[in-house]
């Protein structure tokens, strides 16, 4: 290579770099120059959108504003005057900077930053004294590191149209919610909240506002909490049911209106109220057992009929415990083993929870129970113990003295039967059935049973008259043929409740019972002689 190629080489090196270095300044000052072009409007809106908010007021009375501080004032649309917006938009930031605001004729200046949390970071405030009852209240961020940073239209529109959704869901909801400090402060809430705390107030709110319900506090890890309160307003009590939320160090507050669950529970405590009075009073012994078969609900007379003790009760026992106890104590049948014993009582209670199941158990002491099972709703099942002793005693009397009048009738040799006022043979007894065979069943069937057997002349002719028509006669009597062709006398008798009483008999036991004793007294003695 010679010495003038070398120089060649070096100066078309030389000159490419110039090149390249004069092309890259040209393109950043065309970029500049570009950016500058494009975006002037853009860049005044956002000096425009960047400058602090500031407030000028003279006696509560806002005499000038900042483009950011009247758009600010804008979107708080309660309540009405200015100074009460700005307070409301400055307490839940700076919580403490509103009693200070008072004392600012002393003060001169304060300058407050705000606490650190969701949407108000670091926020700075500074309030001035300018003389002549102004007062200047700006509001910076001093910690503005993206704030050059634009965000597109439609992006920023979105974001607003959530907020307003928002906004609008949480001022329109019925429920009172609100956002409070670890001091318990309210730092936020929403419409309902604030027309409530206006009621209580007469219209007239202060910073902070005023705490309207007895809140839970939450239980540190566990999320939420629920309580019910209750919030009084001129003699009424409206009922809450409260839910709070930890969020850092503030906590949300969600009250929840609970008048009808209230309303609810109070009738339903006031009817259970009333069935436990009822219960209370009821003879019969009541037992509730719940689909696990435990005790859930008894009453006094359990205890007076079956001798449980009060503690066992209370103690929930199962179904099988509780039948235990009551054979511990022989108030159940007496069994023949253990096994079939434990086979009735699973008899008794499947047949109780498929439908109504009734037993009748005589107990060794000489007591009788009726134990009825009946099936309840969710798979309960109840028990009701009664005492029928007392009714078995009478039933068995009854029948008792029923069979004794049976007897009393069957010994006795004239034929009775005795109809009611339709017709039906209510009695009769044997001497009726031996003279006349198998009983019919009505007036009617009788008279034809009667007619089929005997030669109907005029006595049966005055005994059918007699017992068809109605009369007034208490009594009437007559004779007719027997089933037998011999003679038969009978009665008609007239008894209480339209009844009458129908008697056949024979001619031999009308004779005089004398006559027949002196004649039985006779043949005696002939019988004696004899021998």
């Amino acid at each position: 290579m010679t010495v003038e190629t070398g120089v060649t080489a070096i100066t078309a090196l030389l000159a490419g770099t110039f090149s390249v270095l004069l092309a890259i300044a040209v393109l950043r000052r065309w970029d500049r120059g570009g950016a500058g072009w494009r975006g002037h409007g853009r860049a005044n809106r956002l000096d425009t959108r960047l400058q602090p908010m500031v407030f000028l007021f003279r006696k509560h009375q806002l005499v000038d504003a900042t483009a950011p501080a009247r758009t600010l004032l804008s979107r708080i649309t309660a309540p009405d005057n200015d100074w009460q917006r700005v307070l409301q938009w400055i307490g839940p930031r700076f919580p403490d900077l509103g009693a200070r605001l008072d004392q600012i004729d002393r003060l001169g200046r304060i300058e407050a930053v705000g606490t650190i949390g969701s949407g108000s970071a670091m926020l700075r405030v500074v309030a001035e004294d300018l003389g002549d009852d102004l007062l200047r209240i700006a509001i910076t961020d001093p910690e503005a590191e993206n704030a050059g940073i634009v965000v597109d239209s439609m992006s920023q529109q979105a974001m607003e149209d959530e907020l307003d959704l928002l906004r609008r869901a949480l001022d329109q909801t019925p429920m009172l919610v609100w956002r409070q400090d670890e001091a318990e402060r309210v730092t936020w809430a929403n419409a309902a909240y604030l027309q409530r705390a206006e009621a209580r107030g007469d219209g007239v709110l202060g910073w902070p506002l005023p705490r309207l319900l007895d809140t839970p506090r939450p239980v540190p890890g566990a999320g939420t909490s629920t309580r019910r309160a209750a919030l009084e307003n001129n003699g009424a009590v409206s009922w809450y049911d409260c839910h709070s939320h930890r969020m850092g160090d503030q906590t949300m507050m969600f009250a929840l209106p609970a008048d009808a669950a209230v309303r609810a529970e109070r009738s339903l405590r006031e009817f259970v109220q009333t069935l436990t009075k009822t219960f209370a009073d009821l003879p019969t012994g009541l037992a509730i057992f719940d689909r696990q078969r435990h005790l859930q609900l008894f009453n006094p007379a359990l205890i007076d009929l079956t001798g449980l003790p009060t503690g066992f009760l209370t103690a929930r026992p199962t179904l099988f415990d509780l039948l235990d106890k009551l054979r511990e104590l022989r108030m159940v049948p007496e069994p023949k083993d253990f096994r079939s014993w434990r086979q009735q009582m699973a008899n008794l209670e499947s047949a109780a929870a498929t439908g109504h199941h009734s037993e009748t158990w005589s107990l060794p002491g000489g007591q009788t129970y009726r134990v009825t099972g009946r099936p309840h709703p969710d798979g309960a099942v109840a028990f009701m113990f009664e005492d029928i002793t007392r009714e078995i005693s009478s039933t068995r009397k009854f029948r008792a003295e029923l069979l004794l009048g049976t007897h009393v009738l069957d010994g006795i040799e004239d034929a009775l039967a005795v109809f009611a006022p339709n017709g039906q043979l209510i009695m009769q007894n044997r001497a009726y059935r031996e003279l006349w065979g198998k009983a019919a069943d009505t007036l009617a069937d009788a008279l034809a049973q009667w007619e089929s057997r005997i030669d109907a002349g005029a006595g049966f002719v005055a005994l059918r008259a007699r017992l068809t028509q109605s009369d007034d006669q208490a009594r009437d009597n007559g004779a007719m043929t027997g089933p037998d062709g011999g003679l038969l006398a009978w009665t008609v008798s007239r008894l209480g409740g339209g009844r009458q009483l129908l008697r056949f008999r024979r001619p031999e036991a009308m004779r005089d019972p004398a006559l027949s004793v002196a004649e039985t007294r006779t043949e005696r003695a002939r019988a004696v002689g004899a021998d």
